[in-house]
């Protein structure tokens, strides 16, 4: 959420930072500035009113004392009190529409952001060089099929369209990737965290996806009461509302965690037809890196964050580049985002693999998270998250880019130890 006092000072600011965003929010602010003066006069009007009761009420005891009529004291008190419960009910109506429409409107991109989507995303930096096959490679799919690691026909069955099964070396290579993951973090000193899977609609609020998303997500429906609660689509929006509500000291920040979940989502649309297999589906798993820190530690947060996601992937062997996003191709919670991009040989192009985000205050501020400095002062603390990482693309890219003209798959280096052997062959 935005800062109501920031939209007040500098209303053409904040139109013209979200119209790179490719937001046109001027009808939206225009409007938020009236209710918010309709809500300050109803607040003022009802404050005065009280106060006025109030002189009434004191001077009863007073009439009666002089012999005097308290009946018009007592009616004028009635109806000032049927005016103040009117305005309260106005009030109520001002502030709901008030927030729905500050909930609607996304994070401001940072300054330095290039303006436009995806065409306007710039590469940073390269590592290592595009793999060079010797003979007809195969595609992933190809590959963990005739090599059972992956059960595509079974996992339809199952599910649906978009669902898989990992079996045998499959399920023993994708467990080998999230150990890497964790341990990687862990010895960073990063907090494990598990969460539930399943999250209440708070959740989706602070992270800011709820309301604009909300249909994007798997909702369970529960008859036994009537809270909205969802499948969370990644770990961010557990991890986001894991101190919704408190004030932390200056002290315990930064919290940095990690936490490994299968997420859900429902990824309307049709896929590309170079999306298929693994790269675009319902449920996947991935290992989340998050940070709750000071607003001035935000933007180096953010640097060791990127660089954790760039090591995990310099690990396998991979060759990647990093890519400043573009205003537009950020998500509509985060001020800035750095993709880690890998190469999946049979597609022809990059594909993201981790994505780094700093939300600035947005989340905080959505789910009243706060910081209590040495000095007394109350501010919203900034929020991070990365990929760290999602496994869907990198097992595909694994697999391509280690296999050997047999058909057979290199199990790298650092997955050794987890997976058990050095060569995946046909079973």
């Amino acid at each position: 959420m935005l800062d109501i006092k920031y939209i007040k000072e500098k209303p053409e600011e904040v139109i013209a930072r979200l119209k790179i965003k490719g937001k046109d929010a001027a009808e939206e602010i225009e409007e938020i500035l009236a209710l918010d003066a309709k809500r300050r006069a109803i607040i003022t009007e009802n404050e005065s009113l009280k106060a006025a009761q109030n002189r009434q009420s004191k001077l009863v005891p007073q009439y009666k004392k002089e012999g005097k009529d308290v009946a018009a004291l007592f009616a004028e008190m009635k109806k000032m009190g049927e005016t103040v419960k009117a305005n309260d009910e106005a009030l109520k109506e001002v502030e709901e529409k008030l927030t729905l429409l500050m909930l609607g409107l996304p994070n401001l991109p940072d300054p330095d952001l290039a303006p436009g989507g995806k065409e306007n995303n710039e590469p940073l930096r390269y590592f290592g060089t595009p793999h060079v096959f010797d003979f007809p490679p195969k595609n992933h799919v190809e590959l963990c099929t005739s090599l059972g690691l992956i059960d595509y026909e079974r996992g339809a069955k199952l599910s649906g369209s978009g669902f898989w099964i990992y079996r045998g070396m499959g399920a023993r290579l994708e467990w080998a990737l999230l150990n890497y993951f964790i341990d990687t973090h862990l010895a960073d000193g990063y907090e494990l965290i598990l969460p539930p899977h399943m999250l209440e609609y708070e959740c989706g609020v602070t992270a800011g996806q709820f309301p604009k998303f909300a249909d994007e997500v798997y909702k369970i429906e529960n008859p036994t009461d009537n809270r909205q609660r969802y499948m969370l689509p990644t770990a961010e929006a557990a991890l986001a509302s894991l101190y919704r509500g408190e004030i932390l000291t200056e002290t315990e920040l930064p919290k940095k965690l990690v936490s490994y979940t299968p997420c859900f989502r429902r990824e309307a649309g049709s896929y590309r037809s170079d999306e298929r297999g693994m790269v675009r589906g319902h449920q996947f798993n991935k290992v989340e890196m998050f940070q709750y820190t000071l607003p001035e530690k935000s933007d180096e947060a953010f640097e060791e964050l990127v660089g954790k996601a760039e090591a995990l992937v310099k690990g396998l062997g991979f060759h990647f580049r990093t890519v400043k996003l573009a205003a537009e191709d950020c998500s509509a919670s985060m001020a800035r985002t750095y993709d880690i991009e890998i190469q999946i040989p049979s597609m022809n192009g990059y594909k993201e693999v981790s994505s780094v985000s700093n939300a600035r205050d947005y989340q905080a501020r959505r789910g009243m998270i706060r910081v209590k400095r040495a000095d007394g002062r109350i501010e919203y603390v900034h929020t991070l998250n990365g990929s760290g990482l999602a496994t869907s693309r990198i097992l595909p890219a694994l697999v391509e880019q280690n296999q050997n003209a047999d058909g057979s798959v290199n199990v790298p280096d650092v997955l050794k130890k987890y997976v058990g052997v050095d060569v995946i062959r046909k079973p």
